[in-house]
């Protein structure tokens, strides 16, 4: 297949838990999406992210099936079966032998992970640790509040506060964090009812308690490797809401919208300039 940016292919960098609304949102809207990965990827909403297809081979969220693929000639048979494929790319070499329509930075690393302007006609990016305008054209604000999904054309997104956004009153007490660098055994699984004090997991034979009653929305891959007070758990205290360990979450999907909006946005004003000229 001979790539080129009329086809209307969009890169996303990164396949957790938010990369995966942005994933769906553009999926749905008619673009060819390819995904590219790291060779371990360390989602903890993982019933929520199509970067599990790098373990199990595929991965279905919410009725989209992702496949990971490592040879660039399947990616066209993919798209033809409605399949989402995805590739390990660390650094994101294939963006420059396919030359998409538009890249995605969504890693979330808080910092530019090598994302430039260079990579294709359109490039956008959540979270901070990039400037619109320089890095990228666009950066999509993460933070929740009043301008979560605000479209950023110039500067910034806010700098992460590492305070966990609240439900139900709680917001430190849900996340749980790795005591030290290791190997994670996980006790208990994604949709489990836990109880505070509950032994989650063992990180190097350490106990990991939970540190309130809920629902285990997310937990780092078992067996993965941890470096300690790195992020390995999410609890929801509602638990009436267990479905939702399965779906993608409102933040993501308004960070996807905002991802969408963007790439219509800078598409219609270019297409504007070039009529009136």
């Amino acid at each position: 297949m001979k790539f080129n940016t009329y086809e209307k292919i969009v890169i996303v960098r990164g396949g957790g838990d938010v990369a995966s609304g942005t994933i769906q949102k553009l999926y749905r809207s008619g673009f060819s999406v390819l995904i590219l990965e790291v060779e371990a990827p360390t989602s903890i909403r993982r019933e929520a992210a199509f970067s599990e297809a790098i373990y199990e081979g595929q991965f279905i969220v919410e009725g989209i099936k992702a496949k990971h693929i490592e040879n660039i000639d399947e990616i066209e048979n993919c798209w033809t079966e409605k399949i989402i494929p995805i590739m390990i790319d660390p650094k994101g070499e294939l963006i420059y032998k396919l030359k998409p329509f538009a890249v995605i930075d969504a890693i979330l690393a808080k910092y530019n992970l090598g994302t430039n302007r260079s990579m294709a006609p359109i490039t956008i990016a959540l979270g901070p640790g990039f400037i619109a305008g320089y890095d990228v054209d666009v950066v999509i604000e993460t933070m929740r509040g009043h301008n979560l999904g605000r479209l950023i054309f110039n500067g910034e997104a806010q700098k992460n506060t590492g305070v966990p956004g609240e439900i139900n009153g709680f917001s430190k007490e849900r996340v749980i964090y790795s005591p030290e660098h290791g190997i994670i055994e996980n006790t208990k699984e994604i949709g489990d009812i836990i109880c505070n004090g509950d032994i989650i997991a063992y990180v190097n034979n350490i106990e990991v308690k939970a540190s309130m009653d809920g629902v285990l929305r997310g937990i780092i891959r078992n067996r993965s490797k941890v470096k300690k007070e790195t992020k390995i758990g999410d609890i929801d205290p509602r638990i009436s809401e267990k479905t939702n360990c399965y779906t993608i979450s409102e933040k993501a999907r308004n960070i996807a919208g905002g991802v969408l909006e963007a790439i219509l946005y800078i598409q219609n004003k270019r297409e504007e300039k070039l009529c009136s000229h």
